[in-house]
């Protein structure tokens, strides 16, 4: 292999914390980096279908000033030069915020969400935006405009969603990091099912100014964290200290316990990522004090989120997809399962038929606010002084279509598949999802880390320690 190569390689495999000291330090140009992955994202864009707009010319531009201010001995930013990722939701000033709408694919952001704003303050460059599901209304990556994303361990099994686009990217050295979004486990999935790092902030811990579509029902907004999928835990602690809005305290690892509630779990998973848990218990073990129980309003978590997703009927996101014109979206889910005569993807119209038949009605939404009320605060007391690890899902990714089904059946399925993710979201916690370990065929598996809002460095700490010990992040399509 010629020196060059091997030097793109290195570059690929580092993890943006990395790389942001090398480019300060003039060990790799900024340059260099920027066109390694451009040349990756070339190679790995027609398999994975990851990305949906790509900036490599700009990005060249602004790599070149930013290695002419380094030779001045000007270094601004904690990404200084460094090549980032960004989910199509986030708004870009200059490039498409579509939401995989036929109907947007000319809509140009004309200011940056403040996220993007924050990370192009500390000097990071974006390369391009990465695909999710129609209006990120579900958990797999496919929509009428710009298609499918495929994962990189097996292109015939989802990507997760909704940031699937920036899953694959990263899994597959795209970028040095990635941003994305998660209501519903949208960063968590993608992580668990490509083999990437990824945190999901807590309650109303990161601005979601420019964030399409944007939420404005409360009980849903504090659902809703931002955050990185990365190669690495550091990385995405450096991410959260770049976007959030209120720092963290430093925590003593060392007063928390361990919630591993493998003989708790309620709801079934296979039996190699119950050898995950054991795994990761196995690593604590000697250092933490290990509880095996089943956390509080665990099991009303998923049919909670359930009512909070459905607070509307969808009618907010009804609105942007058929732009205000009276249609069923019963009737276009049929019209595209049977003749594909629909501009709408059959994931969207399915989702917005089955947010309309669960809208909770008056008295029910009484009874959602006291349970967030209530539930909040027992939760909250309890993980004080705790964090809690979970699995993500059941299982390792799953062909196209067959995560979608499980999550959306009209037989409620989701009630046994969501419960691990949907409990971060209903209470509003933070979650790091690390790769732990892999299945037979491959396939990562990924836990999840948990803790009250306060408690992220906590988290981070023991989430450096799992990886430490783990599979931890490994570039596919070497």
């Amino acid at each position: 292999m010629e020196v060059e190569e091997v030097r793109q390689d290195e570059i690929l495999d580092m993890d943006a914390t990395t790389l942001a000291e090398k480019i300060k330090h003039k060990q790799i140009s900024s340059q260099l980096a920027i066109r390694t992955y451009i040349s990756r994202l070339k190679a790995i864009q027609p398999s994975l279908n990851c990305l949906t707009e790509e900036r490599f010319d700009r990005a060249l531009q602004e790599a070149k000033q930013v290695d002419e201010q380094i030779q001045k001995g000007i270094f601004e930013g904690k990404l200084f030069g460094v090549p980032i990722s960004i989910k199509e939701s986030f708004d870009v000033k200059g490039m498409k915020t579509t939401g995989g709408l036929v109907s947007r694919k000319n809509e140009i952001a004309k200011e940056d969400a403040e996220v993007v704003k924050r990370l192009k303050k500390e000097g990071a460059i974006i390369l391009g935006k990465t695909n999710t599901p129609a209006l990120c209304f579900c958990q797999e990556t496919d929509n009428k405009l710009y298609g499918r994303t495929n994962n990189p361990w097996s292109l015939d099994r989802t990507a997760g969603g909704s940031s699937g686009g920036e899953g694959a990217l990263i899994a597959a050295g795209g970028a040095a990091v990635g941003i994305g979004s998660d209501i519903g486990g949208s960063i968590r999935f993608p992580s668990h099912f490509n083999g990437t790092v990824g945190f999901k902030s807590g309650n109303r811990q990161v601005s979601q100014i420019g964030s399409f579509p944007y939420i404005s029902i409360p009980q849903q907004e504090r659902m809703l964290g931002i955050g990185a999928i990365a190669k690495s835990v550091r990385d995405a602690e450096l991410i959260h200290s770049i976007i959030r809005d209120n720092p963290s305290p430093a925590k003593e690892l060392s007063s928390f316990s361990a919630v591993i509630p493998i003989n708790h779990l309620v709801y079934p998973v296979d039996e190699m990522t119950k050898a995950a848990l054991e795994q990761v218990k196995k690593i604590l073990s000697d250092d933490l004090v290990i509880l095996d129980e089943e956390p509080p309003f665990f099991r009303e978590s998923a049919r909670l989120w359930q009512l909070i997703m459905s607070i509307d009927g969808g009618e907010n996101n009804k609105e942007i997809a058929f732009e205000g014109k009276r249609k069923s979206p019963l009737l276009e889910f049929l019209k595209e399962q049977l003749f594909k005569s629909s501009e709408f993807h059959p994931y969207l119209s399915w989702a917005l038929f089955g947010a309309n038949f669960y809208r909770p009605n008056k008295r029910e939404i009484e009874e959602i606010n006291e349970k967030i009320d209530r539930g909040e605060k027992v939760v909250d007391s309890y993980l004080e002084n705790r964090i809690l690890i979970l699995p993500v899902y059941h299982t390792t990714a799953l062909p196209h279509g067959k995560l979608y089904w499980e999550l959306f059946s009209i037989f409620k399925k989701f009630l046994t598949y969501i419960p691990f993710v949907a409990y971060a979201n209903t209470w509003g916690l933070p979650s790091l999802t690390i790769p732990v370990s892999e299945d037979d065929s491959g396939l990562p598996i990924g836990i999840q880390i948990i803790s009250a809002v306060g408690n992220e460095d906590a988290i981070f700490q023991l989430g450096k320690w799992v990886e430490a010990n783990t599979r931890g992040y490994k570039r596919a399509l070497k």
